[in-house]
C-alpha cells in the first residue's frame, strides 16, 4: 500500500506550514489566546484565503473536494503551532454534520459560508451528567407545530463564544439515556432565549455554558431524521478524534523537538545532560511514542470511510495511544526540562495542556478502552 502524499496534498502542508511560521509563533499564540476575543478574525479570514476551510468540504458546495487526509495534514500543522482558531468545531464537526446530515437547502447555505469564511459553527452536546456519553442528553426540544420549542444547558461548548450558530444535541423522544430519540439542530446563537457564559480553556482556547429557555428553532434546522441522530454523532465525532489525534502528533513533535535541543545545550557537570544514558534512553521512548501516535492517526483517517464498527474500533484504538502518548511525551519534555519547564515563559508546558486537553475530548483513555472492548 502507498502511504505517500500526493502532490496536491504536499502543497497543502507547505501552503499551511509556510503561513504559520510567517504569522503563528508562540509569542503570537500568547498574545491571540489571550486577547478578549481569544482569536483572530484575520487569521480566519487568510484560512478563508489558502482553501484551508474548504480543504474537506465538498466541490458543489464551495469546497475542494478533499477529504480526511487533507484535514489531518490542516490539524497536525495547526498542532505545531497551538492554533486556536475553531477550525475543528466548525469545518470538521460543523461541516461534518451539514454534510453528512443535512438537506440540500443547509448544505448549500451553510457549507458555502463555512468554505468562505463567513459561518462559524460550534457544537453543543455535553451536559453536566453526560460525562462522554452522547445518548445521555436531558435538554428538550418539543414539536409545537411547524416548530420546536428548546429547553436545557449545555457544557464546555468548544468554539462556542466566535460562532454564529450552534449544533444542538436534543431528547425529542425517549427517556434520559436512551438511545434513540436524539436529534440534532441547527440553531443561530442569536435566538431568542439563548444566553451564554464564555469564558477561556486551560490551553488557551475559548467554551461557553449555554442555556436555551423556550429557544423557537424552525423544523427545517432539523439536521438528518428526528430522533435518529445518534449514528451521525457517532460518525462525525470520530471523524474528529481522528484530526485531532493529527492535531496531538504535531504538538509531541514540538515537544520531543524542543526537549531533544534543549538536552544538547543544558549542561551538567560538565557535559550536555543528553549524554547521560538515562535522559537519552527516556527521549527515545518519547521518539517511539510519538512514531506509534503518528502511525495509528494514518490508520484510523483511512478508516474513517469503513464499516460503522470498524470505523469506532479505529477511533477508539487511536484515542488510547494518543492519551497515553500525550501523556507520556508531554510529561517527560516538562520533566528534562527541570524548572523551567513548569513556566508559562516556555512553551512546553502550553503544548502539554492542549495534548492533556484532547485526550479528554469526546472521550478518555478509560472511556475509549471499554468501547474497543465492547466492539471487539
Amino acid at each position: 500500500m502507498d502511504f505517500s502524499f500526493t502532490e496536491e496534498q504536499t502543497l497543502l502542508r507547505n501552503s499551511v506550514s509556510k503561513f504559520l511560521a510567517d504569522n503563528y509563533d508562540f509569542e503570537a499564540f500568547k498574545k491571540i489566546s489571550r486577547s478578549a476575543e481569544g482569536w483572530k478574525p484575520q487569521n480566519w479570514k487568510q484560512f478563508a484565503e489558502l482553501g484551508l476551510l474548504a480543504a474537506p468540504l465538498p466541490e458543489a458546495y464551495g469546497g475542494l473536494g478533499g477529504g480526511p487526509v487533507e484535514t489531518m495534514i490542516v490539524m497536525e500543522e495547526f498542532g505545531r503551532a497551538l492554533v486556536v482558531e475553531p477550525f475543528a468545531q466548525t469545518v470538521v464537526v460543523g461541516g461534518g454534520f451539514i454534510n453528512r446530515g443535512g438537506n440540500e437547502a443547509q448544505k448549500e447555505e451553510w457549507l458555502a459560508r463555512i468554505a468562505g469564511g463567513e459561518a462559524l459553527l460550534a457544537f453543543a452536546f455535553a451536559e453536566r451528567q453526560s460525562r462522554f456519553n452522547f445518548a445521555d442528553v436531558l435538554t428538550s426540544a418539543k414539536k409545537q407545530g411547524a416548530n420546536y420549542l428548546l429547553n436545557g444547558q449545555k457544557s464546555v461548548v468548544l468554539g462556542g463564544p466566535m460562532a454564529d450558530a450552534l449544533i444542538v444535541a436534543a431528547r425529542t423522544a425517549g427517556s434520559q439515556r436512551d438511545e434513540k430519540g436524539i436529534s440534532l439542530f441547527l440553531v443561530e446563537k442569536k435566538s431568542k432565549g439563548i444566553s451564554t457564559r464564555d469564558y477561556p480553556t486551560v490551553d488557551g482556547q475559548r467554551a461557553s455554558e449555554v442555556t436555551f429557555e423556550n429557544v423557537e428553532v424552525p423544523g427545517t434546522n432539523l439536521i438528518g431524521a428526528a430522533d435518529q441522530a445518534l449514528p451521525l454523532i457517532e460518525q462525525v465525532t470520530d471523524e474528529a478524534i481522528a484530526a485531532h489525534a493529527a492535531e496531538a502528533c504535531g504538538a509531541m513533535k514540538v515537544l520531543l523537538d524542543a526537549t531533544t535541543e534543549y538536552s544538547k545545550t543544558r549542561k551538567q557537570f560538565g557535559q550536555p545532560i543528553g549524554k547521560f544514558q538515562a535522559l537519552a534512553h527516556r527521549m527515545v521512548d518519547m521518539y517511539t511514542a510519538y512514531e506509534q501516535s503518528q502511525s495509528i492517526t494514518l490508520m484510523v483517517t483511512l478508516k474513517l470511510g469503513e464499516s460503522a464498527a470498524e470505523r469506532k474500533k479505529a477511533a477508539s484504538a487511536a484515542k488510547v495511544q494518543i492519551g497515553r502518548a500525550g501523556r507520556f511525551v508531554g510529561q517527560n519534555a516538562i520533566q528534562i526540562h527541570g524548572g523551567i519547564g513548569m513556566t508559562d515563559e516556555l512553551n512546553v508546558g502550553h503544548y502539554f495542556k492542549r495534548v492533556t486537553l484532547i485526550d479528554t475530548l469526546y472521550g478518555n483513555v478509560d472511556h475509549h478502552l471499554k468501547r474497543y472492548a465492547a466492539l471487539s
